[in-house]
């Protein structure tokens, strides 16, 4: 496997889902271990519940997730994104 960075996520994470927005932290100085913070904007996201979009993020890097220890997430809807219901944003 390549080394695994946060421009790497990202990239997955915008090819797999399809997405129209991803940010990615790499947080791993602050942890210790291999450890990034995740936001993603999906329209695929739209009909699901939160606990499958975590599902479906996690699926789409099932290959990283061996090297990552600690993944923190946040998922929206194109509506919630809009709508501002996302709170602050992950510096990228």
């Amino acid at each position: 496997m390549t080394e695994l960075t946060a421009a790497g996520v990202r990239d997955k994470l915008l090819r797999e889902l399809k997405a129209e927005h991803v940010e990615v932290e790499d947080i791993t100085a602050q942890k210790c271990s291999t450890s990034f913070k995740v936001l993603v904007v999906a329209e695929v996201f739209g009909s699901k519940a939160l606990l499958q979009r975590h599902r479906m993020v996690n699926e789409v890097l099932k290959e990283e997730m061996k090297s990552i220890h600690a993944l923190e997430l946040k998922t929206f809807t194109l509506e919630q994104w809009r709508g501002g219901a996302h709170g602050p944003e992950v510096k990228s």
